[in-house]
């Protein structure tokens, strides 16, 4: 009997290493996230970046296809699937990332000073949604720990780019000055920088959306960025909510064409603070949500802050877990993508499923490149 489970035991262990090494998809989502969700959901996240920070998971042996080139800030992107900001927040995964695919890797939100977040429980799975519920609020190691990491990453000659997501301390009497601090201490060291000020999890973080203080805090923003001693200066980006009335996306896109205040791109867009038709068991918990529920007004979001802004470059966010949903994206305007929620429940294989089906779809309607499709549905 002894015998006979040392056996079986053994072929499981053999089975499952070459699932996980094959990138099995199947395997991943019905056997071993499940298996990962055995854990509390921020135990679980904590894992998931130790396994990418040692480099743990096979790297993806999929070579990203010519027609998933795009070329965005004038940089190019090996493809167009990024992992969204609150995955890695402190600059620990980068090269992990790369392994399993991701065209580019945005790091944060980072705050000036280190900061433990709020309270736990702060992060809920909503199975039934395919959906996340968190309320983190912004827990970071600060700038000066984040900024070493990432210039030791940048040794490796096969660093992807990176994109650094800037926040505010909770405690912060100016925040104003804490995002011009990240400019000054990442604009050297990144490949585009990010000005979030939509995440629901800081107190009072989106009245910085307002009209006022939004035209503020850009002008100090700008003139950082612009001011840096580097060449090529960083790609500035807004992240935007989602919850945004329609005179507000108006405002911002009047503002962000002054010369003064005027940004390189948007990120459409942040976690809902709205609680659609939910069938999950935490579905009322306070915080952000993320996920399936946001895949449509996400799109629709997308669609209309590019014609707002007439082209402006948009990386488009929110429910994406298919080909067809980057796809969807990628028309309604948005030049590279980002995803999240969908990877806790499928895991790292779902990364070369998106550009495969991507390829395809692309292919199947004469496109040539990414370029060629973004913003086709915009009439």
């Amino acid at each position: 009997m002894r015998s006979l489970l040392y056996v079986s035991a053994s072929a499981i262990g053999i089975y499952a290493g070459v699932c996980i090494y094959k990138r099995n998809e199947k395997f991943y989502k019905d056997v071993l996230m499940p298996l990962v969700h055995l854990l509390d959901p921020e135990q679980a996240h904590k894992l998931a970046v130790f396994v990418s920070h040692h480099r743990l998971i096979p790297k993806s042996q999929q070579k990203d296809s010519e027609i998933l080139k795009v070329t965005v800030f004038g940089k190019e992107f090996p493809n167009p699937i990024g992992i969204a900001a609150g995955f890695d927040k402190d600059g620990k995964a980068i090269m992990g990332l790369k392994d399993i695919g991701f065209g580019f890797v945005e790091i944060g939100s980072v705050t000036p000073h280190p900061q433990p977040g709020n309270e736990k429980p702060r992060v809920f799975r909503l199975p039934l949604d395919m959906a996340i519920i968190n309320r983190y609020g912004f827990n970071s190691d600060g700038h000066d720990e984040v900024r070493t990491r990432i210039t030791n990453a940048k040794a490796d000659p096969e660093v992807p780019l990176i994109g650094v997501n800037l926040g505010k301390n909770k405690t912060s009497d100016d925040p104003v000055k804490d995002y011009v601090d990240g400019i000054n201490t990442f604009g050297s060291v990144c490949d585009y920088l990010v000005v979030n000020i939509s995440s629901p999890n800081t107190p009072n973080l989106r009245k910085l959306q307002n009209k006022d203080n939004l035209k503020h805090l850009l002008r100090a923003v700008v003139e950082a960025r612009n001011t840096l001693n580097v060449n090529p200066k960083p790609p500035l980006l807004l992240k935007l909510a989602p919850d945004l009335r329609s005179e507000e996306k108006k405002d911002i896109s009047d503002i962000i064409k002054l010369n003064e205040c005027k940004v390189d791109g948007l990120i459409v867009c942040n976690t809902t603070i709205e609680r659609p038709s939910l069938k999950s068991k935490h579905s009322n918990e306070v915080g952000g949500l993320s996920g399936a529920p946001l895949k449509e007004s996400s799109t629709q979001m997308i669609m209309e802050m590019r014609k707002l802004t007439k082209g402006m470059t948009i990386i488009g966010v929110g429910g994406i877990a298919t080909g067809q949903d980057a796809y969807e994206k990628i028309k309604a305007g948005a030049s590279l993508v980002q995803i999240y929620s969908s990877l806790v429940y499928e895991g790292p294989p779902l990364v070369s499923k998106i550009k495969s089906e991507l390829e395809e779809l692309l292919q199947k309607h004469g496109y040539k490149s990414i370029s060629e499709a973004i913003g086709a549905n915009i009439k």
